[in-house]
């Protein structure tokens, strides 16, 4: 077998599919959070969290939102979890009421500097590879390890040439 460049096992999501599939996220969240069913505020990873989080921090009329900045990668490629930005630690605390949302989970590096900064905070992302899935308790769709998803704002529309050509 040879081995796939990551375009070759794409898992491409639109910008219709990455909203229902961040209600869908909300629904399952929905009346979940230790106050009563609610949620105390979100917390997004950035870049890729800032989406679903606008997105369930709305269906779910969560007012506080804010961020933790990790870079995790540099282009395709996985290195050391870093933390640039963290969020207001009078509002997060050790997590308790605090949904962090993310996009993916994949290897779970990321999240698991995210799980020591808040150990008791609810974790969710919209998708999840296996390895990275035990970092998480609520997801929607689980991919392969091998997959590599193509989000909407990572993609641009341009023309392709037909298959036979141009004629």
């Amino acid at each position: 077998m040879t081995d796939k460049l990551p375009h070759e096992k794409g898992f491409h999501i639109s910008w219709d599919q990455i909203h229902r599939d961040s209600r869908a996220l909300a629904w399952r969240l929905d009346g979940k959070g230790p106050d009563d069913g609610a949620w105390k505020a979100i917390i997004a990873i950035t870049r890729g969290g800032m989406a679903p989080a606008m997105i369930v921090a709305r269906e779910l009329d969560i007012r506080t939102v804010d961020t933790i900045s990790i870079k995790s990668y540099d282009h395709q490629k996985q290195s050391e979890a870093q933390v640039l930005k963290s969020p207001d630690l009078g509002i997060a605390g050790d997590g308790e009421g605090i949904l962090i949302i993310d996009d993916l989970v994949d290897t779970g590096k990321t999240l698991e500097v995210v799980k020591k900064m808040f150990p008791k905070a609810h974790i969710a992302t919209v998708y999840a590879k296996p390895k990275g899935r035990p970092m998480v308790e609520t997801f929607i769709t689980e991919v392969s390890q091998d997959t590599w998803i193509f989000f909407p704002w990572d993609m641009a529309l341009q023309y392709v040439e037909p298959y036979r050509g141009n004629d």
